[in-house]
Protein backbone atom coordinates (compact mmCIF):
# COMPACT_ATOMS: atom_id res chain seq x y z
CA UNK A 1 0.00 0.00 0.00
CA UNK A 2 1.41 3.37 -1.03
CA UNK A 3 0.64 6.90 0.09
CA UNK A 4 0.91 9.51 -2.66
CA UNK A 5 1.95 12.71 -0.86
CA UNK A 6 0.64 15.62 -2.91
CA UNK A 7 -1.89 18.30 -2.05
CA UNK A 8 -4.45 15.55 -2.00
CA UNK A 9 -3.20 12.52 -0.11
CA UNK A 10 -4.50 9.06 -0.85
CA UNK A 11 -3.76 5.37 -0.61
CA UNK A 12 -3.59 2.88 -3.44
CA UNK A 13 -3.65 -0.85 -2.82
CA UNK A 14 -0.93 -3.34 -3.71
CA UNK A 15 -3.49 -6.00 -4.59
CA UNK A 16 -5.03 -3.75 -7.25
CA UNK A 17 -1.84 -2.25 -8.68
CA UNK A 18 -1.71 -4.52 -11.74
CA UNK A 19 -5.44 -4.31 -12.47
CA UNK A 20 -5.91 -2.08 -15.51
CA UNK A 21 -9.72 -2.21 -15.41
CA UNK A 22 -10.26 -0.30 -12.17
CA UNK A 23 -9.35 2.74 -10.11
CA UNK A 24 -9.37 2.14 -6.36
CA UNK A 25 -8.39 4.90 -3.95
CA UNK A 26 -8.80 5.74 -0.26
CA UNK A 27 -8.40 9.43 0.47
CA UNK A 28 -6.83 10.85 3.60
CA UNK A 29 -8.17 13.99 5.29
CA UNK A 30 -5.93 16.56 3.53
CA UNK A 31 -6.34 18.60 0.36
CA UNK A 32 -9.83 20.08 0.73
CA UNK A 33 -11.35 23.35 1.90
CA UNK A 34 -13.50 22.36 4.91
CA UNK A 35 -12.91 24.25 8.15
CA UNK A 36 -12.34 22.75 11.59
CA UNK A 37 -13.46 20.30 12.84
CA UNK A 38 -14.02 18.94 9.32
CA UNK A 39 -10.59 19.97 8.03
CA UNK A 40 -10.02 19.59 5.25
CA UNK A 41 -11.13 16.95 2.72
CA UNK A 42 -14.44 16.00 4.30
CA UNK A 43 -16.70 14.37 1.70
CA UNK A 44 -19.73 13.59 3.87
CA UNK A 45 -22.98 15.53 3.75
CA UNK A 46 -24.14 14.14 7.10
CA UNK A 47 -21.67 15.47 9.69
CA UNK A 48 -22.50 19.20 9.91
CA UNK A 49 -20.05 20.57 7.36
CA UNK A 50 -21.30 23.38 5.11
CA UNK A 51 -22.80 22.26 1.82
CA UNK A 52 -20.56 24.61 -0.17
CA UNK A 53 -17.43 23.09 1.37
CA UNK A 54 -18.25 19.40 1.03
CA UNK A 55 -19.57 19.92 -2.52
CA UNK A 56 -16.31 21.68 -3.43
CA UNK A 57 -14.38 18.80 -1.89
CA UNK A 58 -16.41 16.29 -3.87
CA UNK A 59 -15.65 18.18 -7.07
CA UNK A 60 -11.95 18.17 -6.21
CA UNK A 61 -12.05 14.41 -5.77
CA UNK A 62 -14.17 13.85 -8.87
CA UNK A 63 -11.60 15.71 -10.94
CA UNK A 64 -8.78 13.75 -9.31
CA UNK A 65 -10.53 10.44 -9.98
CA UNK A 66 -11.35 11.54 -13.54
CA UNK A 67 -14.68 9.72 -13.64
CA UNK A 68 -18.02 10.65 -15.20
CA UNK A 69 -19.90 10.38 -11.93
CA UNK A 70 -19.77 8.95 -8.45
CA UNK A 71 -22.35 7.60 -6.03
CA UNK A 72 -22.53 7.72 -2.24
CA UNK A 73 -25.02 5.48 -0.45
CA UNK A 74 -26.97 6.88 2.50
CA UNK A 75 -25.18 4.79 5.12
CA UNK A 76 -27.01 3.63 8.25
CA UNK A 77 -24.88 0.74 9.57
CA UNK A 78 -27.16 -1.75 7.80
CA UNK A 79 -26.27 -4.80 5.72
CA UNK A 80 -28.28 -3.62 2.71
CA UNK A 81 -26.67 -3.90 -0.74
CA UNK A 82 -27.98 -2.12 -3.84
CA UNK A 83 -27.11 -2.39 -7.53
CA UNK A 84 -26.16 0.82 -9.37
CA UNK A 85 -26.91 1.20 -13.08
CA UNK A 86 -26.81 4.09 -15.52
CA UNK A 87 -30.61 4.20 -15.26
CA UNK A 88 -30.85 4.62 -11.47
CA UNK A 89 -27.67 6.62 -11.00
CA UNK A 90 -29.35 9.72 -9.59
CA UNK A 91 -31.54 8.04 -6.99
CA UNK A 92 -30.82 7.94 -3.25
CA UNK A 93 -29.48 4.56 -2.24
CA UNK A 94 -30.53 3.63 1.30
CA UNK A 95 -27.77 1.07 1.72
CA UNK A 96 -24.32 0.43 3.12
CA UNK A 97 -22.95 -1.29 0.03
CA UNK A 98 -23.17 -0.72 -3.72
CA UNK A 99 -22.45 -3.01 -6.67
CA UNK A 100 -22.15 -2.17 -10.36
CA UNK A 101 -21.01 -3.47 -13.70
CA UNK A 102 -21.15 -0.01 -15.30
CA UNK A 103 -17.98 1.78 -16.31
CA UNK A 104 -16.95 5.29 -15.26
CA UNK A 105 -19.04 5.31 -12.05
CA UNK A 106 -17.08 5.52 -8.81
CA UNK A 107 -18.74 3.84 -5.83
CA UNK A 108 -17.91 5.83 -2.71
CA UNK A 109 -17.93 4.92 0.98
CA UNK A 110 -17.43 7.47 3.78
CA UNK A 111 -15.76 6.38 7.02
CA UNK A 112 -14.20 7.68 10.22
CA UNK A 113 -12.96 4.46 11.91
CA UNK A 114 -15.25 2.03 10.08
CA UNK A 115 -14.00 -0.17 7.26
CA UNK A 116 -14.48 0.67 3.59
CA UNK A 117 -14.18 -2.55 1.59
CA UNK A 118 -13.57 -2.47 -2.17
CA UNK A 119 -14.42 -5.59 -4.20
CA UNK A 120 -13.40 -6.46 -7.76
CA UNK A 121 -14.44 -9.52 -9.75
CA UNK A 122 -11.61 -9.56 -12.24
CA UNK A 123 -13.30 -12.20 -14.42
CA UNK A 124 -16.75 -10.64 -14.88
CA UNK A 125 -15.65 -7.02 -14.35
CA UNK A 126 -17.94 -6.28 -11.42
CA UNK A 127 -17.10 -3.92 -8.55
CA UNK A 128 -18.56 -3.23 -5.12
CA UNK A 129 -17.95 -0.95 -2.18
CA UNK A 130 -19.14 -1.57 1.37
CA UNK A 131 -19.23 0.26 4.70
CA UNK A 132 -18.70 -1.89 7.79
CA UNK A 133 -18.46 -0.71 11.35
CA UNK A 134 -18.95 -3.17 14.16
CA UNK A 135 -22.69 -3.23 13.43
CA UNK A 136 -22.07 -4.06 9.79
CA UNK A 137 -19.68 -6.82 10.76
CA UNK A 138 -22.19 -8.29 13.22
CA UNK A 139 -24.74 -8.29 10.38
CA UNK A 140 -22.11 -9.72 8.00
CA UNK A 141 -22.54 -7.17 5.24
CA UNK A 142 -19.57 -8.66 3.38
CA UNK A 143 -21.46 -11.94 2.99
CA UNK A 144 -24.38 -10.02 1.48
CA UNK A 145 -22.12 -8.24 -1.00
CA UNK A 146 -20.50 -11.46 -2.16
CA UNK A 147 -23.83 -13.31 -2.31
CA UNK A 148 -25.31 -10.59 -4.52
CA UNK A 149 -22.26 -10.59 -6.80
CA UNK A 150 -22.69 -14.36 -7.18
CA UNK A 151 -26.47 -14.36 -7.71
CA UNK A 152 -26.80 -11.31 -9.96
CA UNK A 153 -23.48 -11.21 -11.81
CA UNK A 154 -22.34 -14.86 -11.70
CA UNK A 155 -19.17 -14.00 -9.82
CA UNK A 156 -17.02 -16.76 -8.42
CA UNK A 157 -15.41 -16.13 -5.02
CA UNK A 158 -11.99 -17.25 -6.23
CA UNK A 159 -12.05 -14.42 -8.80
CA UNK A 160 -12.92 -11.65 -6.33
CA UNK A 161 -10.24 -9.33 -4.92
CA UNK A 162 -11.01 -7.40 -1.72
CA UNK A 163 -9.14 -4.45 -0.21
CA UNK A 164 -10.14 -2.87 3.10
CA UNK A 165 -9.25 0.70 3.96
CA UNK A 166 -7.51 2.04 7.06
CA UNK A 167 -9.88 1.61 10.01
CA UNK A 168 -9.99 1.26 13.77
CA UNK A 169 -7.20 -0.93 15.10
CA UNK A 170 -7.27 -3.35 18.04
CA UNK A 171 -5.53 -0.98 20.47
CA UNK A 172 -8.36 1.56 20.28
CA UNK A 173 -11.38 -0.68 19.69
CA UNK A 174 -12.69 -0.96 23.24
CA UNK A 175 -16.30 -2.13 23.68
CA UNK A 176 -17.25 -1.82 27.34
CA UNK A 177 -20.77 -3.09 26.69
CA UNK A 178 -19.68 -5.84 24.33
CA UNK A 179 -22.09 -8.40 25.79
CA UNK A 180 -24.98 -6.27 24.51
CA UNK A 181 -23.30 -5.33 21.23
CA UNK A 182 -21.62 -8.51 20.00
CA UNK A 183 -23.18 -11.98 19.77
CA UNK A 184 -21.32 -14.56 21.80
CA UNK A 185 -19.66 -16.09 18.74
CA UNK A 186 -17.76 -12.81 18.29
CA UNK A 187 -16.28 -12.83 21.79
CA UNK A 188 -13.30 -14.89 20.63
CA UNK A 189 -12.06 -11.71 18.90
CA UNK A 190 -11.83 -9.87 22.26
CA UNK A 191 -8.61 -9.33 24.19
CA UNK A 192 -8.30 -9.00 27.96
CA UNK A 193 -9.02 -5.25 27.74
CA UNK A 194 -12.38 -5.65 25.99
CA UNK A 195 -10.85 -4.60 22.68
CA UNK A 196 -12.15 -6.36 19.56
CA UNK A 197 -10.02 -7.22 16.53
CA UNK A 198 -12.39 -5.90 13.88
CA UNK A 199 -9.88 -6.47 11.09
CA UNK A 200 -9.60 -10.16 12.01
CA UNK A 201 -13.39 -10.42 12.04
CA UNK A 202 -13.46 -9.00 8.50
CA UNK A 203 -10.75 -11.39 7.32
CA UNK A 204 -12.53 -14.43 8.73
CA UNK A 205 -15.85 -13.38 7.25
CA UNK A 206 -14.29 -13.02 3.80
CA UNK A 207 -12.54 -16.37 4.11
CA UNK A 208 -15.81 -17.97 5.17
CA UNK A 209 -17.28 -16.79 1.86
CA UNK A 210 -14.46 -18.58 0.02
CA UNK A 211 -12.50 -15.47 -0.89
CA UNK A 212 -8.88 -16.58 -1.25
CA UNK A 213 -6.56 -15.21 1.42
CA UNK A 214 -4.06 -14.14 -1.26
CA UNK A 215 -6.87 -12.02 -2.74
CA UNK A 216 -7.47 -10.02 0.47
CA UNK A 217 -5.58 -6.87 1.53
CA UNK A 218 -6.51 -5.24 4.85
CA UNK A 219 -4.76 -2.00 5.74
CA UNK A 220 -2.79 -2.11 8.97
CA UNK A 221 -3.27 1.64 9.46
CA UNK A 222 -5.40 2.59 12.47
CA UNK A 223 -7.51 5.69 11.88
CA UNK A 224 -7.50 6.57 15.60
CA UNK A 225 -3.70 6.42 15.85
CA UNK A 226 -2.93 8.12 12.54
CA UNK A 227 -4.12 11.74 12.59
CA UNK A 228 -3.94 11.91 8.78
CA UNK A 229 -7.35 10.23 8.92
CA UNK A 230 -10.65 11.37 10.38
CA UNK A 231 -11.56 9.38 13.50
CA UNK A 232 -14.91 9.53 15.25
CA UNK A 233 -13.52 7.85 18.36
CA UNK A 234 -10.66 10.32 18.59
CA UNK A 235 -12.51 13.53 17.74
CA UNK A 236 -16.28 12.83 17.85
CA UNK A 237 -17.27 15.83 15.71
CA UNK A 238 -15.17 15.44 12.58
CA UNK A 239 -15.22 14.79 8.85
CA UNK A 240 -15.22 11.55 6.90
CA UNK A 241 -12.56 9.87 4.80
CA UNK A 242 -13.75 8.38 1.56
CA UNK A 243 -12.81 5.34 -0.51
CA UNK A 244 -13.79 4.78 -4.15
CA UNK A 245 -13.66 2.03 -6.72
CA UNK A 246 -14.56 2.50 -10.40
CA UNK A 247 -14.43 0.44 -13.57
CA UNK A 248 -12.59 2.24 -16.35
Amino acid sequence: MEIDKKRIEFLEYDLFKDEDDIKAISYLRHGGISKKPFDTLNLSSDVGDTKADYITNRNIVKKHLNVKSFVFPHQSHSNIVKIVTNQNLNKTFEADALVTKEKDIALGICTADCQAALFFDRENKVIASAHAGWKGLVQNIYKNVISLMISEFHSKPQNILVCISPSLGLKHSEFINYKMEFPKEFWKYKDENKHFDLKKIALDQLLNENILEKNIEISKECTFSNTNFFSYRREKKTGRNCSFIALI
